[in-house]
């Protein structure tokens, strides 16, 4: 399964992203959001995580491969673990690949793909009310706070916004860019 943009690659994660994968895990401007720091071991297990939901669910998130250097810049798509608040597109990009539009133009075809092809009526965005990055990547895929939202444990004590959109709501504003 890969999804290909203008500058990126969307695929499932290969083993040979580890070394990424685990940085990006390890740097904690990239994580404060996401659950903080995290050792290799964890990173790996994080990693296996989005392999095996892809195994068992058909989805999870895609590695983000840009296409001039092959590098991996991180990890975006479909996300529902158990007791999840909702259909989830989310994001988390490397520092060296942030501020380039790269969580956009990702986003914009995993959300197109969680649309069309898992046929999700509603995608929503966890994003922590003080990650004003995340609201602006939210803003340029027209989403808006729909509700306050509960994560399952660990993070059950952390206060989170739901952005997101329907489907209709989605494929309208696609259109009208057109």
């Amino acid at each position: 399964m890969m999804l290909e943009t203008e500058r990126l690659l969307l695929r499932q994660p290969r083993l040979e992203d580890l070394d990424a994968w685990a940085a990006f895990a390890a740097d904690p401007e990239c994580m404060r959001f996401l659950g903080g720091v995290q050792g290799r071991s964890a990173a790996w297990r994080a990693m296996m995580c989005m392999a095996g939901s892809w195994q068992l669910q058909g989805f999870a998130m895609f590695s983000v491969i840009e296409r001039e250097s092959g590098r991996w810049m991180g990890r975006i798509g479909p996300w529902m673990p158990a007791d999840w608040p909702g259909t989830e597109v989310g994001w988390g990009l490397s520092s060296a690949a942030q501020g380039k539009g790269y969580a956009v133009e990702a986003a914009t075809a995993a959300i197109d793909w969680a649309f069309d092809t898992l046929g999700w009526s509603e995608v929503i965005h966890c994003i922590d009310p003080e990650n004003v990055p995340s609201q602006r990547v939210a803003e340029r895929l027209g989403a808006r706070v729909l509700r306050r939202v509960t994560l399952p444990a660990p993070y059950d004590t952390m206060i989170i916004d739901a952005w997101g959109q329907t489907r209709e709501e989605w494929r309208a504003r696609r259109q009208a860019q057109r």
